[in-house]
């Protein structure tokens, strides 16, 4: 069973690092390459880069909650959100008019 994990190619998990500019503050970001890779396949869906789904998703989670205390967290657990609605067949996409955190689902992100 845990060969088809132990066989993950390790570009996969290795990781990168990029600056992205929130609120006008640069700040660093350091994931997977797997998690980049599906940030970018669900800003593409919504017709947004990723760097754009990214500051659009943290600027709600500050309107819902005040604060994003680990945005590398949050970006992870979009990404297992994602991924678990296209199992489930709840393929999300929606305009940029459609809020990011609507867009993946507020509950599955622990928003109420």
């Amino acid at each position: 069973m845990c060969h088809m994990y132990a066989s993950t190619d390790p570009a996969k998990y290795e990781c990168t690092t990029r600056s992205i500019r929130l609120q006008g503050s640069v700040t660093s970001v350091r994931l997977e390459n797997e998690f980049w890779d599906i940030l970018n396949e669900i800003a593409a869906g919504q017709n947004l880069t990723t760097v754009q789904f990214i500051s659009e998703l943290h600027q709600e989670v500050i309107e819902i909650r005040g604060e994003v205390p680990n945005l590398a967290s949050l970006l992870r657990v979009a990404c297992a959100v994602h991924q678990q609605n296209a199992i489930q067949g709840n393929v999300v996409q929606g305009s940029a008019a459609q809020p990011a955190v609507e867009r993946l689902s507020r509950a599955s992100l622990g928003i109420n």
